[in-house]
C-alpha cells in the first residue's frame, strides 16, 4: 500500500512524519529528494540548463536565486520546471522501496498524476496557526507567510481529495490520530515499512 502524506505549508507535516517515524515508518521526503536530484543528476542539470540557462548551475552548483527568478516569472516557467524535476522524483521514489510520501504539493503540481498511490492522508491545520509557524520557520511577515499560502491550492480543496485528516491544530492530540490512521489502514506498522 502506498500512502501520501500532504497538506499546505505550515500544517506540521514533518511532525508527523517525526511521529511516524517513531511507529517504525519511514517516510519519502519529495521536497529533500528533488533538491539532491538537482545537485546529483547529470540528467537533471543538464535539462535544467537548457530550459533554464547555463547560469542556473555554477560548477555544478545550483544556483537557486537563478531557479528562483524562473519559476517566479510565469505559471508556465513553473510547470516547465516541473516536468523535469517530478518525473525524476517519481521514478526514484518508486525505485526507493518506501511505501510512505510526503509532497505539499501532491495534487497542486500533479505530482498525483505521475506515481501510483493508494491512499492520501491530508494533515490540517488552522490558517493563523499555519501562519505563525511559517513566520516562525522561515522568519518571514506575516503578509509573505499568507502570499507563499495563497499560491498552494486551498486547505479545504486538499482534504476533500484526501482520504483521511489528521489535525494538526496543537489541541487535538496527535498520538491518538495516528494510531487510528494506522488502524484505518488496516494494516499493522510491520508491512507499512520501509
Amino acid at each position: 500500500m502506498i500512502v501520501v502524506l500532504t497538506g499546505g505549508i505550515g500544517s506540521g507535516k514533518s511532525y508527523v512524519c517525526q511521529l511516524l517515524k517513531a511507529h517504525g515508518i519511514d517516510v519519502y521526503d519529495c521536497d529533500a529528494h528533488a533538491k539532491q536530484l538537482m545537485r546529483t543528476s547529470d540528467t537533471l542539470q543538464r535539462e535544467l540548463s537548457m530550459l533554464v540557462g547555463e547560469d542556473v548551475y555554477r560548477d555544478g552548483v545550483l544556483q537557486k536565486a537563478v531557479l528562483a527568478q524562473y519559476l517566479l516569472h510565469s505559471d508556465e516557467h513553473m510547470q516547465a520546471v516541473n516536468n523535469i524535476i517530478h518525473p525524476a522524483v517519481a521514478y526514484d521514489f518508486e525505485q526507493s522501496g518506501f511505501t510512505w510520501l510526503e509532497s505539499a504539493i501532491f495534487f497542486d503540481s500533479g505530482f498525483y498524476k505521475r506515481t501510483h498511490v493508494d491512499k492520501v492522508v491530508c494533515v490540517t491545520a488552522p490558517i493563523d496557526v499555519r501562519v505563525q509557524r511559517v513566520m516562525m520557520r522561515d522568519h518571514i511577515s506575516k503578509d509573505k507567510a499568507l502570499d507563499w499560502i495563497s499560491h498552494q491550492l486551498p486547505q479545504e480543496e486538499v482534504l476533500q481529495r484526501s482520504d483521511y485528516e489528521i489535525i494538526n491544530d496543537g489541541l487535538h492530540p496527535l498520538e491518538p490520530q495516528i494510531t487510528h490512521l494506522l488502524s484505518q489502514l488496516g494494516t499493522s506498522c510491520a508491512t507499512l515499512k520501509r
